[in-house]
C-alpha cells in the first residue's frame, strides 16, 4: 500500500507545492520563506514519520499568516489524500512532548469530523518570523482540511520558542500513531463503516 499525495493551491496571496508520504523518515525540503515555520515542519515530518516536501511563495510582505494557514489547508488535504478510505489504521494517537521547561499533549482521532480544542495559551512573541499565535492557526487549518479531531494542550512552559515547538512534535507524534496500519484492523476503524 502506498499512501502518498501531491497537491498543491494557489490563490491571490500564496502559491503552494506540497508532496507527502505518511511511510517516511522526515526526508524532503521545506520551504516556505518563514524560517521558524519551516523548521517546525522539518520537526514534524521528522517526528511524524512522514516524507514531506513543502514549497511555497506567498505575500510575506503583509506577514506569514497566510503562508501558515494555507500550508496547513494543504497539509490537511494531503494527509486526507493519502489516508484514503482509512481502512486498516489504528485511528487515535496520543502524544506527550517536553521541550525544556515546557510540556505539550496532543490527542487525535482519524474521524472524519473536523475539529479542534487548542487548551492552553502561548506568550504572544515572535520566533524568529513566526507568531506565536500562527501556531493554533496552523493547526485548525491543518485539522480542518484533513478531517481530524485534534486536542492540543499546553501543559507547561514559558518560552514561546520551546512551546510551540513542544505542540509540533507532540501533534506530529500522535499522527504518526494514529495512521499507522494496525496489523489486527483490516477495515475500517468504526462501527458506522466509514470515517
Amino acid at each position: 500500500m502506498t499512501r502518498t499525495a501531491q497537491v498543491s493551491r494557489k490563490t491571490g496571496e500564496t502559491d503552494i507545492s506540497l508532496s507527502l508520504s505518511l511511510e517516511g523518515t522526515g526526508l524532503g525540503t521545506r520551504n516556505t520563506g518563514v524560517g521558524f515555520f519551516d523548521h517546525m515542519l522539518d520537526a514534524f515530518a521528522r517526528h511524524g514519520g512522514l516524507d514531506l516536501g513543502v514549497e511555497a511563495r506567498g505575500d510575506l510582505e503583509t506577514g506569514p499568516h497566510h503562508t501558515v494557514e494555507d500550508t496547513g489547508i494543504l497539509l490537511g488535504r494531503a494527509l486526507d489524500e493519502a489516508l484514503g478510505t482509512r481502512a486498516g489504521i489504528v485511528r487515535y494517537g496520543s502524544a506527550i512532548v517536553p521541550m525544556d521547561e515546557a510540556r505539550a499533549r496532543a490527542v487525535i482521532d482519524v474521524s472524519g469530523r473536523p475539529f479542534t480544542a487548542f487548551e492552553g495559551s502561548l506568550p504572544e512573541a515572535t520566533v524568529g518570523d513566526f507568531d506565536s499565535d500562527l501556531c493554533e492557526e496552523f493547526l485548525r487549518a491543518l485539522a480542518n482540511a484533513a478531517k481530524l479531531t485534534l486536542h492540543v494542550q499546553i501543559e507547561a512552559g514559558t518560552n514561546a520558542h520551546h512551546m510551540v515547538e513542544a505542540i509540533f512534535k507532540a501533534v506530529a507524534r500522535a499522527l504518526r500513531q494514529a495512521v499507522a496500519i494496525d496489523p489486527l484492523q483490516g477495515g475500517i476503524p468504526s462501527t458506522k463503516g466509514v470515517l
